[in-house]
């Protein structure tokens, strides 16, 4: 009979197999985890200048435009930041500028307003002329020159003691005469009776006692002292003019 055949024992068998398995396990585990490469998304150098990781802008697709920050963008108004800088500055205001257009002499288109008789044409015109050429450069209204065609002669006259701020009656003996010469001496009364200064009567080839007796609580200029009265006329005006201010 012939001998059984020996095995070797079971524990001897497994224990190579075990050891080369620890051993790999050993290796596997010294080694060190290779390092990732970092995509686009979570790259912390793809953050925006300015931009906290918070604030970053969620990912998107190469079409889209690139985000921006919030200093980056355009104020409420619509308008950018480089077209608010180009803007000009508005200019400042200028001091006493709406004072000085509608109030004081400005407030009236004439300064002086010429009151005649068409007799006395000649002597009125001379008398704005010396009046406009002065160093004041009065404005003076002369109704032959300055009264609108076709308009009514009493709405005329009005108009011109309206848009003046002194009346000048060049009294002579055809101011005396001409009614519409006393309508406008009377409506100059009656429309400022308590100016002092505003209404200047020029009395010329009259003698005193022929002072209409209207007129007898105002002081006249007399028409035959020196250039007729003219500078005491203008400086009536000027007086008068300086207490608008």
């Amino acid at each position: 009979m012939a001998s059984p055949t020996s095995f070797p024992a079971s524990g001897s068998r497994s224990k190579k197999p075990l050891g080369r398995m620890a051993g790999w396990l050993r290796q596997a585990l010294s080694k060190k985890p290779k390092k990732m490469p970092a995509s686009r998304e979570s790259a912390p150098s793809d953050a925006l200048p300015g931009c906290s990781q918070d604030d970053a802008p969620p990912p998107c697709s190469q079409d889209d435009p690139p985000p921006r920050c919030p200093q980056d963008h355009p104020p409420s108004s619509g308008l950018s930041s480089a077209a608010l800088a180009e803007s000009p500055a508005l200019p400042p205001a200028q001091e006493g500028a709406t004072s000085s257009s509608s109030g004081g002499r400005w407030s009236r288109d004439y300064d002086v307003c010429v009151c005649h008789s068409e007799e006395d044409l000649a002597a009125a015109q001379e008398l704005v002329a010396y009046l406009e050429n002065c160093s004041a450069s009065l404005r003076c209204f002369l109704q032959l020159r300055d009264a609108a065609p076709g308009s009514a002669i009493v709405s005329e006259l009005c108009r011109a003691l309206d848009s003046s701020h002194c009346q000048v009656l060049l009294i002579t003996p055809g101011f005396q005469r001409d009614p519409w010469c006393r309508y406008q001496m009377l409506q100059a009364l009656s429309q400022a009776p308590g100016a002092e200064g505003r209404t200047i009567p020029l009395l010329a080839g009259l003698a005193r006692d022929a002072y209409p007796p209207e007129l007898r609580f105002m002081y006249f200029v007399d028409g035959r002292g020196p250039e007729r009265g003219f500078r005491q006329v203008k400086d009536a005006v000027l007086r008068y003019l300086q207490t608008l201010r």
